[in-house]
């Protein structure tokens, strides 16, 4: 049989839940009623963060990215998802498969380095409260953004380059929800270790690198917040933080129980849940913690709807 790669492919088949139709109609409704709240909550957001003078600083800037990361990564996918479940027809095609394929890759690298990026900042303001707003220069938080877009972006192309030159043999039936890298090198009839180690690679440094960061200007602020006598200046530290370190945990949880294991050892349904997990719900988290838990988006949404 000829070997061909991804790249000579029409098509491709997305099994995803197929064998259970009671569990693809409950599915249906779960994701359709995530995503809506998805869309609200990021884009509210978005148009949020520009308009509220009061919300012109250095972390509803990188807010305002992380919810349209979280917008890129669930439109890329959910809709071909919500498609595959209301019917028999599961196919996805071959520019779609590679459309998620790069989506996802640059939309996670992406918000590894912008969640390091926001624990910085977190970092500036409750330690540095008197260089902060030379540390955080709007021009700087700006080159740091135009930095995150770019790396992520940079290291989803070369890994979308390498995945679509693995031969496949023909096999074009792919046992998952989404296009991924760890699926689709499961196809491969050719010997992977070396996709699966720069992978591996790859992630661990996207993955730990911003973690190390992350928890270092978390360690700092701890000491800092520790330091403080009145139970009030602890507080008003702390919850400038705490919605961060929420979506750092969820974040970080998922993409580290999916990408830091060898493709051989995931379990195909644990698998496909846990796909479900970080890139459906979480995103639809993110927008809420920090609103739910924040005074300011709480207050720019009310003047935004003509509340008092």
């Amino acid at each position: 049989m000829v070997a061909r790669n991804i790249s000579s492919y029409s098509g491709f088949f997305l099994l995803g839940f197929s064998e259970k139709p009671l569990l693809e109609m409950v599915l249906f409704v779960v994701i359709m009623i995530f995503y809506l709240l998805t869309l609200f909550g990021n884009t509210a957001i978005i148009i949020l963060a520009p308009l509220d003078p009061r919300l012109h600083t250095p972390m509803y800037l990188f807010l305002s990215h992380l919810s349209l990361m979280d917008l890129c990564y669930t439109t890329s996918t959910v809709p071909q998802l919500l498609f595959n479940l209301q019917g028999p027809e599961k196919i996805i095609t071959y520019g779609g498969c590679v459309g998620q394929l790069y989506v996802s890759l640059a939309m996670g690298s992406t918000e590894c380095i912008l969640l390091a990026v926001m624990a910085v900042d977190r970092f500036a303001a409750v330690c540095q409260p008197l260089y902060y707003p030379t540390l955080m220069h709007p021009r700087i938080c700006l080159q740091l953004v135009v930095m995150t877009w770019f790396t992520g972006l940079a290291s989803s192309s070369v890994q979308t380059v390498l995945i679509t030159q693995v031969p496949l043999c023909g096999r074009n039936v792919i046992d998952h929800i989404f296009c991924e890298v760890p699926v689709l090198l499961r196809l491969a009839c050719v010997d992977v270790t070396f996709n699966e180690t720069e992978l591996f690679l790859v992630s661990a440094f996207l993955l730990l690198v911003p973690l190390v960061i992350i928890l270092v200007s978390y360690g700092c602020i701890a000491q800092v917040v520790w330091r403080i006598r009145s139970s009030e200046g602890r507080q008003k530290a702390l919850s400038t933080c705490s919605s961060h370190l929420v979506v750092v945990f969820l974040f970080y949880g998922t993409a580290m129980a999916t990408y830091l294991q060898p493709t051989s050892v995931i379990s195909r349904d644990r698998d496909k849940f846990m796909a479900l997990l970080y890139g459906i719900v979480t995103p639809t988290l993110n927008p809420f913690i920090y609103t739910l838990r924040n005074k300011d988006m709480k207050g720019a949404l009310s003047r935004i709807m003509g509340k008092q």
